[in-house]
């Protein structure tokens, strides 16, 4: 038959991965069920990712490098950056889910598998908001970590708990137009530097 390409049978696996986890959690998550859906021999994740916790942090690191490198911090357009940061979660709606999936099974106070990378990742991007308060462009009455903090959550919660976006907010495209601006106007008024 056809040649096996050990690329595109890991792409598989991880885009299954990625729906499972997003779906169930890493508890509920069920290797069978990837390895089906992938149409990939179950010990085949094992031999390349190793146990399902395992599989699990590299399928959230995945995505959150791509959100890294999709939608940089950007203080100088807050209303562009906080714009582009809803759209990202609105098409990508499974990063927020396997965050979340991550806080009820870690917890807050357990360390997380590759947790060292993921503090120089956001590191990089508390450095990028330092710069913006040392520049003037953004507050610097709240600490870059805790601004950048808020911000994202900002951003994000829409998409993270969609059903209470649609009862306090509305479900037309005009209350979601609505709200978005109301997020950016929030986000500009928390980020705004002190006049004086």
């Amino acid at each position: 038959m056809g040649v096996r390409d050990p690329e595109a049978t890991r792409a598989r696996i991880f885009d299954a991965a990625v729906a499972e986890f997003a779906r169930f959690g890493i508890a509920g998550a069920r290797i069978d069920r990837i390895a089906s859906e992938a149409k990939a021999n179950k010990q085949l994740i094992y031999a390349y990712y190793g146990n399902k916790a395992e599989l699990f942090a590299q399928v959230l690191e995945k995505r959150m490098l791509d959100l890294a490198v999709s939608v940089p911090p950007d203080p100088d357009d807050i209303d562009g950056w906080m714009d582009r940061l809803m759209d990202y979660h609105a098409t990508h709606p499974e990063v927020l889910r396997l965050l979340f999936w991550e806080g009820i099974e870690y917890g807050g106070s357990e360390e997380l598998p590759h947790e060292y990378e993921r503090q120089v990742h956001y590191d990089r991007k508390v450095a990028t908001f330092e710069d913006g308060q040392a520049r003037g462009v953004i507050t610097d009455a709240i600490p870059a970590r805790d601004l950048l903090f808020m911000l994202v959550a900002l951003a994000g919660w829409a998409s993270a708990v969609p059903q209470m976006r649609r009862i306090l907010a509305g479900a037309g495209d005009e209350d979601r137009a609505r709200l978005r601006a109301s997020i950016r106007a929030a986000a500009r008024r928390i980020a705004e530097p002190s006049s004086g």
